[in-house]
């Protein structure tokens, strides 16, 4: 057997310097919130989509500032590729932004979700063909982790999972508005990765 270990979505023991098993992990966790805000109601569905909401939105930011600006200039075809990603995360938080303003007890909710989500899942295999399988090409060890440093300090900005003794649900709502989440994302991961020089 040749030596190289593929993690997967589920991997716990994903290498902490593999990039794209730590955003194959994130989309695993994205498709877990989404089966809990479809089975649970009242407070549990709220909370659920509330981590939901924090977690794309932390996902999406990290792409944007790590794996799109390497696809860009790292493959061949990279700029269409990345286009073509931006146009569906545009979409995509479109549709979050409308279901965020609704109650997650409106009877329009579940079905808008449900649409939403098979958008997001269509997204992350096209994500995970056309980026992710090149980055994993093209890119040396040292720059995957770079790439991971900054993807971990977006994640640590949208606990999936409480802490205990950490995290609570009160704490992880006073994260605040999606579009400051995304501002502190961005600097967190601009931070991390300026470490590398």
């Amino acid at each position: 057997m040749t030596g190289t270990h593929t993690p997967h979505a589920g991997d716990d023991h994903a290498a902490d310097d593999d990039v794209v098993a730590l955003l194959m992990r994130q989309h695993g966790d994205i498709r877990n919130l989404f089966d809990e805000v479809e089975r649970s109601g009242g407070d549990a569905r709220r909370d659920a989509f509330r981590r939901l909401v924090r977690l794309l939105a932390v996902h999406e930011t990290a792409e944007e500032e790590v794996v799109h600006p390497f696809a860009r200039r790292g493959f061949a075809g990279g700029e269409q590729v990345v286009e073509d990603r931006l146009k569906e995360e545009k979409a995509a938080k479109e549709a979050l932004s409308d279901l965020d303003a609704m109650e997650t007890d409106d009877p329009a909710f579940l079905p808008r979700l449900m649409r939403l989500r098979e958008d997001v899942q269509l997204h992350a295999r096209a994500e995970e063909r056309y980026e992710f399988t090149h980055i994993r090409r093209s890119a040396d060890n040292a720059r995957l982790a770079s790439m991971a440093r900054g993807v971990k300090a977006a994640e640590a900005m949208a606990p999936t999972r409480p802490h205990p003794g950490v995290e609570s649900a009160g704490a992880n709502m006073a994260l605040g508005p999606v579009a400051a989440l995304m501002d502190r994302t961005k600097d967190a991961v601009r931070r991390a990765m300026d470490k590398d020089g």
